[in-house]
């Protein structure tokens, strides 16, 4: 009886989310995204997380004035919410044309396309870490579009039937989706043994991973990319999305990481781990107002 009920809970809330999704599809991109912007701005002060997010931002920027991190903590709310509304609307987004690469709303970094396509082509498997930063479902879309073969890491909902229907509209965009849980780690090294670039956002806390320094403070941090990076020694690239004036992104390819080595030769996992978080803090201190700052990432 118990499980039945929660099935039951569990589609009426999916539905209401299905409606919502409805809702803000008709929209269009544009007026979804300024709306979830302000929404978000308007409510998330309201909400435990703001207090969160401001004890974070402090301790990040001890330098900056209370004005200035004010600003970021309030863009941090609209990035949020545009996020949350864009969703839906991530096909649409991305318009990238490679023969008209300033045409749409899409616009790729000097040199980020190069190395793009040298990536899809060179008939080699890779490691792609991105972070919560603008919008950070880009990076696999873009993947997706331009035949990039791709597996992706990704937290399922706890709500299963609102997961099975995020799920059907991610993999239209995204292509090959690895749920996050105990098996995540098999599959992400068989997708390494089929080629495939494996994408993983790698900038929330990791209870069991080691302690690194990130933007000043002690973090712990997951080691798995760099532990894949040395089983396979493949390359390993960081990819992020800048958001623009005018409902508009710029998308960033590094070229490959050279991760620190063991005297062995071996990439090095506490060193690698520190060097792929240095990238992340580096992009964050770049736009910190983009950034996910609503969550216990220095909760040891």
């Amino acid at each position: 009886m118990a499980n039945a009920f929660a099935t039951l809970r569990d589609e009426a809330l999916a539905a209401l989310v299905r409606g919502a999704f409805g809702l803000v599809r008709l929209l269009g991109p544009d007026r979804a995204s300024n709306l979830g912007g302000a929404a978000a701005r308007t409510l998330g002060p309201l909400t435990p997380a703001h207090r969160i997010a401001r004890e974070n931002i402090a301790a990040a920027f001890p330098a900056k004035s209370e004005a200035e991190r004010a600003a970021i903590l309030r863009e941090s709310w609209d990035n949020l919410g545009r996020v949350a509304c864009e969703y839906v609307h991530l096909g649409g987004l991305w318009d990238f044309d490679p023969d008209r690469p300033g045409a749409g709303r899409i616009e790729l970094s000097p040199g980020s396309l190069e190395r793009f396509e040298r990536l899809r082509d060179d008939g080699r498997p890779a490691i792609i870490f991105a972070a919560h930063l603008a919008n950070w479902e880009l990076p696999a879309v873009a993947a997706r579009r331009h035949g990039l073969p791709a597996a992706a890491l990704y937290r399922t909902p706890n709500n299963a039937a609102i997961a099975r229907d995020v799920l059907a509209m991610r993999r239209d965009v995204m292509g090959e989706l690895i749920p996050a849980g105990a098996a995540a780690p098999i599959r992400m090294m068989e997708a390494l043994d089929q080629g495939l670039h494996l994408g993983m956002l790698v900038d929330q806390r990791f209870g069991r991973g080691p302690k690194i320094r990130f933007l000043g403070r002690t973090a712990t941090a997951n080691p798995l990319l760099a532990r894949l990076a040395r089983r396979f020694d493949c390359p390993i690239h960081g990819a992020r999305a800048i958001r623009l004036p005018g409902n508009r992104f710029r998308l960033d390819l590094t070229e490959a990481v050279m991760l620190p080595r063991t005297p062995k030769g071996d990439v090095d996992i506490e060193a690698a781990t520190q060097a792929i978080n240095d990238i992340v803090a580096s992009w964050i201190e770049e736009h910190p107002g983009q950034w996910l700052w609503q969550h216990r990432r220095w909760r040891m």
